[in-house]
């Protein structure tokens, strides 16, 4: 009996929630420069060197309006009527510029990623956690394993997404080969 009001339930979900949450699933934050290359000469150009990357793995767009980008001191990035085409990632740069295809930028005149310990948090328009991406020592929610950066400030990251796994696919943990590309263990 318990197994037909399962099963019942599930088929009165209706498609565009399971449709939803699908797409959400395949938004990640795939790289963050947060120590940039080079000398910091507090400048705009050294502000936009600093960028987080948010990546659509799945082949169908995803609407990013209202979704956010946030550090672990809630300074937050709202996406504004931005659309991320399948297998595309879009760069969000710390400083100010004109946002374009690829691009956008937060208009920021001072530094958000934190060089020894931060969290960029990605959410979606209802606030619901997407994605998750730590470096450094301990932080919010003290998360245990998350992967440690040595690699001079630019890192894919340990995810997590809030939905049972560490990133809600099965696939287990990615970590970064130091060229801003996940090695595929797991």
């Amino acid at each position: 009996m318990l197994t037909v009001a399962a099963v019942a339930g599930s088929a009165a979900l209706p498609a565009f929630a399971a449709d939803h949450s699908s797409r959400r699933g395949a938004v990640e934050i795939s790289n963050v420069q947060y120590n940039f290359p080079g000398r910091d000469i507090r400048s705009n150009q050294s502000l936009n060197r600093e960028w987080a990357e948010v990546t659509n793995t799945a082949r169908r767009a995803v609407n990013l309006d209202r979704w956010t980008l946030s550090d672990r001191d809630g300074h937050t990035y709202t996406f504004r009527h931005y659309r991320l085409d399948g297998g595309s990632t879009v760069r969000v740069h710390t400083g100010i510029g004109h946002d374009a295809l690829g691009d956008v930028y937060q208009d920021r005149r001072t530094r958000v990623w934190d060089d020894r310990a931060d969290t960029a948090t990605l959410r979606d328009e209802d606030g619901r956690l997407v994605d998750e991406v730590s470096w450094g020592g301990r932080r919010h929610g003290d998360h245990d394993g998350d992967h440690q950066s040595d690699r001079g400030g630019r890192l894919g990251g340990d995810h997590r997404d809030g939905r049972g796994d560490r990133h809600g696919d099965e696939r287990g943990d990615r970590y970064d080969d130091g060229a801003g590309r996940h090695d595929g263990r797991h």
